[in-house]
């Protein structure tokens, strides 16, 4: 069921609008959802590429960082092969050769010593000293070597102090040691071969190495602790943290881990021979440049293909709106009254029926109204004409008494005025089926019976019939005056003491023509005016013909229109005033005298 707010907004859009909405709603709807669907589809491979990419790139360090390695094993071995087993210490110094090793490698080389397993140095270059109070026993390095002296020991990065440089700074360092065996004469005992690698050698290694999505690279020790890391310092202030513990728990490979609220892919590789583990991390699903520019790409497609079809929504929705909207204006000039209107019939099949349709109706109408008036003009003129059949009996029958009277005294002549003016007044009542007649005629009717009533009445009132010569000729409705001097006679004096006294005057003002019945009868009331043009059943009276003052008004509504008609001023024992308002037309311009033209 549609609600009260729902018919309301649909009561004040228009079909246009209202198209237009839906068909734009629905069709960005549908592009939201391809421009998602398409978004997550690129995103996703995306993610597939970056995390691919990662992979290749780590995988391009570790081979980077294990030839690092190798060139140290290869320095480690040409030392201790190449020069401390093949020497006699007690004889010779293989200074030189260390030298020539150094020079050879001291980009990355920061110091080569060699030791007795005592920490006694036997060896530098190009240290000469150990700083006093150095214990090189004691230091982590000397005792992996000792504890596994079959193996190369790769120390984690540290400040090497126990060489005495001369300089007030120490260098970042990665020891890597390993023990041999040191001739002395005819004597053979264990060392320790130590070569300081500089730490900034293996960060150049990974300098500039960045990730997808803000990733990065760090390095972890066999045993978790951190080797390399770009915030490595902010790391050791404790201002930073990692995830180190999880990173040494994962084996090679992609892991998805969710560190401080960031979801990350984690991507592991071993180095050979130390078992140093490579860490790249990288945001899921966070805004790289890449990422950005994909997104900026799919809004600026979903908001193109939005206006494009926006476009297109305003132009259909305009093609199939345009007929109905005119179709509407022409209902509306209907609706106002205009019946003539101009149907617009056009677009669509079903907007031309419906133009068709509504013009045929119009049609109708007009023919039913047309017959409606002619049914009602032939139904007040058959009214008026039964009404006008039906004069009372009695008007009739005290006439012909008086004329009765009158020969029986010997009055021939009166009698002769009374049949003369009731065959007048008859004449002019029938006259031949016409309703409309000229002024003269209806004075002429109202002067006969106003005579036949003075004799009846034995004089008892008095009238007066003033009326212009150029109102004669003008068209009048028929019986119109006769039924309002009936109500002076009746009602207005029939029981008032002293004379009685009819005015009527006729007179014309510009296109209207007034006629004015005025008596000094009882008067009436405002309630008795009222009931006169509202009670159907009013008539004159009981002695007169039957034609009331409401028939009256309505006739001459009728054929002049709603602005005429009759008005009426009385007072009681004062008298009343009835004036008729009519158009003023000659009568030779009616039709025949049955129609009045009135604009």
């Amino acid at each position: 069921m549609k609600t009260e707010n729902e018919g309301g907004f649909f009561k004040r859009t228009s079909i246009r609008y209202i198209i237009f909405v839906y068909f734009t709603v629905t069709a960005l709807t549908a592009s939201i959802f391809i421009g998602l669907s398409l978004y997550s589809r690129m995103s996703k491979q995306m993610t597939d590429t970056m995390q691919e990419e990662n992979q290749i790139l780590i995988d391009q360090l570790n081979r980077s960082v294990d030839v690092w390695l190798r060139s140290i094993m290869k320095l480690s071995d040409s030392l201790y092969y190449g020069v401390v087993k093949n020497a006699d210490l007690a004889d010779e110094s293989i200074n030189q050769e260390i030298t020539l090793l150094y020079d050879n490698n001291k980009d990355n080389v920061e110091n080569i010593a060699l030791f007795s397993k005592e920490g006694e140095l036997l060896e530098a270059v190009p240290a000469t000293r150990l700083k006093t109070g150095a214990d090189p026993v004691g230091e982590s390095w000397f005792k992996a070597a000792l504890n596994k002296t079959e193996n190369l020991h790769f120390s984690t990065p540290h400040v090497q102090r126990v060489f005495d440089t001369g300089e007030s700074q120490y260098r970042w360092v990665i020891s890597v040691t390993r023990a041999v065996e040191i001739t002395e004469g005819s004597s053979t005992e264990q060392g320790i071969l130590l070569i300081d690698i500089r730490y900034d050698s293996l960060e150049q290694l990974f300098d500039g190495i960045t990730l997808g999505n803000g990733g990065y690279v760090y390095m972890l020790g066999t045993d978790g602790e951190l080797i390399y890391h770009p915030e490595s310092q902010l790391i050791y202030s404790g201002l930073e943290e990692e995830n180190l513990e999880a990173a040494a728990e994962y084996r090679d490979g992609i892991h998805a881990e969710e560190y401080k609220g960031i979801k990350r892919a984690v991507t592991v590789k071993t180095v050979g021979y130390t078992g140093w583990k490579i860490v790249g991390a990288a945001a899921l699903g966070g805004v790289s440049l890449n990422a950005l520019k994909t997104r900026l790409l799919v809004v600026f497609t979903v908001a193109l293909v939005a206006f494009l079809l926006a476009m297109i929504n305003a132009y259909i929705s305009t093609r199939i709106t345009t007929p109905i909207e005119k179709l509407e204006r022409s209902v509306n000039k209907i609706e106002a009254g205009d019946l003539e209107a101009d149907v617009y019939i056009g677009g669509s099949y079903e907007i031309q029926h419906l133009g068709t349709s509504i013009e045929n109706m119009t049609t109708q109408i007009r023919k039913l109204m047309d017959d409606i008036v002619a049914e009602h003009e032939s139904k007040r003129k058959n009214e008026f004409d039964v009404l006008q059949s039906q004069i009372n009996p009695h008007f009739l029958y005290n006439t012909l008494d008086i004329i009765v009277w009158m020969i029986e005294n010997e009055k021939q002549a009166d009698a002769v005025k009374v049949v003369t003016a009731l065959a007048r007044f008859f004449r002019i009542s029938l006259s031949r089926g016409k309703s409309i007649i000229t002024v003269r005629d209806e004075l002429e009717h109202v002067r006969n019976y106003l005579m036949i009533q003075h004799m009846r009445f034995k004089n008892r009132f008095t009238y007066e019939i003033q009326a212009d010569e150029d109102v004669m000729d003008l068209a009048s409705l028929k019986l119109i005056l006769q039924p309002l001097v009936e109500n002076s006679i009746y009602h207005g004096m029939e029981f008032m003491d002293g004379d009685g006294e009819i005015l009527i005057r006729v007179y014309r003002e510009g296109d209207d023509l007034y006629m004015k019945v005025s008596d000094n009868g009882l008067g009436m009331t405002k309630e008795q005016v009222d009931r006169m043009f509202t009670d159907k059943t009013h008539v004159a009276s009981r002695s007169g013909s039957g034609i009331g003052v409401r028939n009256v008004n309505e006739r001459i509504r009728l054929y002049f229109g709603a602005e005429y008609g009759l008005t009426i001023e009385s007072e009681l024992d004062e008298g009343t005033t009835v004036t008729i308002h009519m158009r003023a037309v000659p009568y030779a311009e009616t039709a025949e005298g049955e129609k009045i033209h009135v604009k």
